[in-house]
């Protein structure tokens, strides 16, 4: 049984961002980090199912914004190398999430000074910048209305409303750090910015080319392959349903069944392995088991 275990923490370790080995979770003792133990933010971006099918959902959503994309298009490698854009995503927020208050300063302060050399024109001429606070915001929403939409599917419906207000809250402060503004603080503030931004989105050849790399995306090892798709299938339904309607994908009420209940049986088992994850790590830092 020990040895299924370590197998499939490994196995989902190798998708995290802890295995670039940049970050000490567990140091400096005591040091609660940007928001620490008692903050939503833990709860939410602690379960490593719920977050992973937030973060297919959110790299979807963004996709749909033809100048955040324009960027990521022109400035990085993700259609050679999709699994280490997406350690580095979860390295940036599990960091910022879990880590000391270095190391998320650190992180903030890296990604900062890359978006500085993220410039470019769109297929459509229009100039974009990564480090344009709107786009920050942009990106920041997509991801945060995912982690809590599959956090409260697959983690924990029971949720408050006011501790859901209280996670957009608290975020929000990694994505001023990183320059964005007029940064959603409540589910209304988010359902809001979703309303008014909906006109400037698309789903043109390029979002379809990231949809259909996210669905061939290559698994770690042959015994996660089923796996591997089942958290893209999770991470389709998550999607509101004008996204997923502009992306071309409308699973049926059957399919949406099979997914959920599908990843409501593999969760606890991942749960059950996973011993040395981001926020295990730093409930040690901090004392707490």
């Amino acid at each position: 049984m020990e040895f299924i275990r370590s197998r499939i923490e490994t196995q989902l370790m190798s998708l995290t961002g802890l295995s670039l080995g940049q970050l000490d979770l567990e140091n400096p003792k005591g040091d609660p980090g940007l928001f620490g133990p008692d903050s939503v933010s833990w709860q939410v971006h602690g379960d490593f199912s719920s977050m992973l099918i937030g973060g297919i959902s959110a790299l979807m959503l963004q996709a749909l914004h033809p100048l955040a994309l324009a960027g990521v298009w022109d400035h990085s490698n993700f259609r050679q190398d999709l699994l280490g854009r997406l350690r580095r995503t979860s390295q940036f927020i599990s960091g910022t999430t879990f880590g000391s208050r270095k190391d998320a300063e650190w992180l903030i302060e890296k990604v900062r000074t890359v978006h500085l050399q993220v410039v470019g024109h769109a297929p459509d001429g229009r100039p974009y910048a990564a480090s344009d606070p709107e786009l920050l915001t942009w990106v920041h929403v997509a991801e945060v209305s995912s982690f809590l939409a599959a956090h409260l599917r697959y983690r924990n419906p029971q949720l408050s409303g006011r501790d859901q207000d209280r996670y957009y809250d608290e975020i929000a402060l990694v994505a001023e750090r990183l320059g964005a503004r007029n940064v959603p603080r409540s589910r209304e503030e988010i359902a809001d910015y979703l309303a008014c931004i909906r006109p400037q989105l698309l789903c043109d050849e390029r979002s379809r080319e990231v949809l259909r790399l996210l669905l061939d995306a290559p698994a770690p090892s042959t015994l996660a392959k089923p796996f591997g798709a089942l958290m893209m299938q999770a991470g389709i339904d998550l999607l509101p349903d004008w996204a997923g309607a502009m992306l071309g994908q409308h699973p049926s009420l059957l399919q949406r069944q099979l997914v959920r209940a599908g990843v409501k049986r593999s969760a606890p088992l991942l749960r059950w392995a996973m011993r040395n994850g981001s926020v295990q790590r730093a409930h040690r830092r901090m004392g707490l088991m």
